[in-house]
């Protein structure tokens, strides 16, 4: 469906998980949205622990990513078959994507990208990433021409995050279709109706509804998973796996493509998932491009940051600046401190920031002018490397070529 942290349809995503993991959903303010460790349960995925992060470092030899280190990417499928592939010098690749229904991104979209990167880097591997232009004609109120339009817009922020561009391929499905479309036949004929339905959330009152584009696309989106969709890179070898960073609610999709990968004679791929970054109004509310005031977007100023989160980051601070200070904040549910869990990389920091806020010696004013000093130079360099990305590069990045595997 769209790609992982586009959240227009992140209540559809929620739906999702009650749904298929039996759990209620948990939205009063003193709780996160979500039960991550009954999801990990239902889903049967499995948890990335101590002893795999120290795996990680071992094989890597860098410190594993402070997304990693604090739990925001905590669960797993075949993660240790990947890393077995790369203890044994066996090739593998990351595929990732954006679904372009935005001229930019906001933070989180770009979470994903900058974990990609510590990937691609940590690894020293190819990376492919999948503009799905198609799916947000197929779902969004967009032409064709529109949709495209976005996609080499948002590969312009990707650059932006750094990626090396001789192990990167970005493609649009639109311009790379003839390449994709044996294995995406392949999976078309894989699928059957009631698991695209099932891992969808499509309602039996609504199918009548539905074309047929919306339909076939989980195909499209699981054809990138099989090495022998990038000829340029793998020729025709199947036995290259793939390693997929995506949010959680990204599973049910890729549940799909590894229950048919065997019957296609290809690997399963594997995933490593990601808590959910919350919209400034809290978990109870959905992060949209179509909602200025429910993210920071890559493009805003500095005075706009400091006024969304002045204005509109959710709260775990007290009625009062003396009940504050008696009782303290809750950090589980101030987003300015979420955001802090995912930008500020001192974990000494962190915690001393934790510590305070949760005994009242920090007001909430004092945490969020801490967030508008972390995310302002952060997103003023983004902004820098976005102008530097040339028509040129772009084209560089989504030309068919070799890659070293």
């Amino acid at each position: 469906m769209h790609w992982f942290s586009s959240r227009v349809l992140l209540f559809l995503a929620f739906c999702q998980l009650r749904a298929l993991c039996r759990l209620p959903l948990r939205l009063s303010p003193a709780k996160d949205g979500v039960d991550y460790d009954k999801v990990i349960k239902k889903f049967g995925s499995s948890p990335i622990d101590k002893a795999m992060l120290e795996r990680i470092e071992r094989l890597t030899k860098k410190p594993v990513h402070h997304f990693l280190r604090r739990g925001l990417f905590f669960s797993h499928r075949d993660l240790d078959l990947i890393l077995d592939y790369y203890e044994k010098g066996k090739p593998f690749y990351l595929y990732t994507g954006r679904g372009p229904s935005s001229d930019a991104l906001h933070l989180g979209h770009l979470i994903p990208f900058m974990f990609t990167k510590y990937l691609q880097d940590a690894f020293n591997v190819p990376l492919v990433i999948q503009l799905t232009d198609d799916e947000k004609f197929f779902w969004k109120d967009l032409t064709l021409e529109q949709a495209y339009k976005l996609a080499y817009e948002n590969a312009k922020d990707i650059i932006a995050c750094g990626f090396d561009i001789n192990k990167t391929f970005i493609f649009t499905d639109l311009d790379y279709m003839g390449y994709l479309y044996p294995n995406v036949c392949r999976v078309q004929k894989a699928f059957t109706f009631n698991q695209v339905r099932a891992a969808f959330g499509f309602s039996t009152a609504a199918d009548s509804n539905l074309h047929s584009g919306k339909v076939s696309y989980p195909a499209i989106q699981a054809a990138p998973a099989f090495s022998n969709s990038f000829p340029h890179i793998f020729g025709k070898r199947t036995d290259v796996p793939c390693l997929i960073p995506c949010a959680i609610d990204q599973d049910p999709y890729f549940r799909l493509t590894r229950d048919v990968a065997p019957r296609l004679g290809y690997l399963k791929p594997a995933l490593i998932h990601s808590k959910f970054f919350p919209a400034l109004q809290g978990p109870q509310t959905k992060m949209s491009a179509s909602d200025q005031n429910s993210a920071i977007f890559v493009t805003d100023t500095p005075k706009q940051i400091r006024e969304k989160i002045f204005k509109y980051a959710f709260s775990g601070g007290r009625e009062t600046v003396a009940e504050h200070r008696e009782k303290g904040g809750n950090c589980e549910i101030d987003v300015s401190f979420q955001y802090l869990r995912f930008f500020l990389e001192d974990d000494d920091k962190l915690e001393q920031v934790r510590r305070d806020y949760s005994s009242g010696k920090m007001l909430t004013g004092e945490i969020k002018q801490l967030l508008v000093d972390v995310l302002t130079p952060m997103i003023l360099d983004f902004q820098r490397a976005r102008a530097a990305v040339t028509d040129e590069q772009v084209k560089a990045f989504m030309a068919v070529r070799t890659i070293r595997c």
